[in-house]
């Protein structure tokens, strides 16, 4: 591959502030990310995540974009992406789980 680096090169001179502050912009943006956010920063192709997920690529870009997908979907989307998904309820007197959601039944 040609005028490419690997990422450990690239990164092996940074400064240590640098690296710090790079980190904080990075745990800023680990809370909140778009799926298609999500994938590029795991290093994912829409293409094999296809292949993962059995479908064509343009039901991947389909997916990323849509609001409104289904948990059982979104679900098997994350879980190729190798993560697990889980379903928070944020109410002022703490977080709850909620754990019907975390099987797919049938």
């Amino acid at each position: 591959m040609t005028g490419r680096n690997a990422f450990s090169k690239l990164t092996k001179n940074i400064s240590p502030e640098r690296r710090i502050a790079i980190d904080a912009h990075k745990a800023e943006l680990q809370d909140e990310m778009e799926l298609y956010e999500l994938r590029q920063a795991i290093g994912i192709s829409q293409e094999s995540l296809a292949q993962q997920l059995e479908v064509k690529q343009p039901a991947i870009a389909k997916m990323e974009r849509r609001s409104d997908l289904r948990i059982q979907s979104l679900r098997k989307l994350i879980e190729a992406m190798g993560g697990s998904l889980e379903i928070k309820a944020h109410f002022p007197q703490g977080d709850v789980t909620l754990t019907n959601f975390t099987e797919v039944k049938g």
